[in-house]
């Protein structure tokens, strides 16, 4: 039985600052990368975050055309707006609001991800999350796949003030419907006003909240508002919280994967020589093309 009287301490904050365009269709803030917190944070890799953006109509498609990938996992999360996702192993799909897609790039894969017509025709306000996930040395050429996880399957599991979206892993019983290749919770958490409650996570793991609305006080007293991460001990089993407004946080817990990690551009490996054969890989169309 987990211990969940030990809290896990809260050891940074650190605020997502800018916001650069990804394609012509993503307007983004990096929270954290490979390069950087990444490292500390794997498996999570990156996190970049879309705040609500307003598209006037148009006639043209837009996104982010044809690009590859290897060796780790994309996770989109879609809260305002309508995607479009197809890749070279023959996956793809339309999500929106609460909507998640989980694509596996392992031995390579090359995509798309672009606004629908219908959603570039009538204009509206985007906003969503892409998470990066790493693999194992051992998974890392695992073959490329695909899930479209509607918000008719993402279960809800009940905390006091508020409530989990369970997207992967289990919370409180509750399993989420991703299929993931290590141990890991990513959950969305939605904190009523007033809420004064506690996350319950295993001990050893990494773990991390990133505020998208509202603001949340720690048990330390020291708050995370909108646009900032809180990075937390892997010892320990509880996180509490509490709020005088409601809340709107990504939670992501997992089990660490302590190995080395090369990462250039698309690329996510465990050397500079895998690095190069994946660019080699990808001019030569061993990662496959769109259609």
């Amino acid at each position: 039985m987990t211990d969940t009287t030990t809290p896990k301490s809260l050891q940074q904050i650190h605020t997502a600052t800018g916001r650069h365009w990804v394609g012509d269709g993503f307007p983004v803030s990096t929270v954290f990368a490979y390069t950087d917190l990444g490292r500390d944070l794997n498996p999570f890799i990156m996190l970049d975050y879309a705040a609500p953006y307003v598209f006037e109509p148009t006639e043209r498609r837009r996104g982010v055309g044809e690009h590859p990938h290897r060796g780790f996992e994309t996770v989109t999360v879609v809260y305002d707006g309508h995607l479009e996702h197809r890749d070279s192993s023959g996956g793809g799909g339309t999500i929106g609001p609460g909507d998640v897609q989980w694509m596996t790039a392992g031995a390579g894969i090359v995509h798309e991800e672009m606004h629908t017509d219908a959603f570039a025709r009538a204009g509206g306000t985007m906003r969503m999350a892409q998470l990066w996930v790493n693999l194992p040395a051992e998974l890392k050429r695992t073959p490329p796949g695909y899930q479209t996880i509607l918000a008719s399957t993402i279960p809800t599991a009940a905390i006091a003030g508020g409530a989990l979206r369970v997207i992967a892993g289990e919370y409180a019983g509750v399993r989420g419907p991703a299929k993931t290749f290590t141990p890991m919770n990513v959950c969305d958490v939605r904190l009523d006003a007033g809420a004064d409650t506690a996350l319950d996570l295993p001990s050893g793991w990494t773990a991390a909240l990133f505020v998208m609305e509202g603001q949340v006080e720690m048990a330390d007293g020291r708050a995370l508002g909108a646009g900032q991460l809180g990075i937390f001990s892997r010892d320990g089993s509880r996180i509490a919280l509490r709020c005088d407004g409601p809340v709107q946080a990504l939670l992501l817990a997992a089990e660490p994967i302590d190995e080395p990690m090369v990462g250039y551009g698309p690329f996510v490996m465990n050397t500079r020589e895998e690095i190069v054969e994946a660019f080699r890989d990808y001019e030569a169309g061993r990662m496959g093309r769109l259609a």
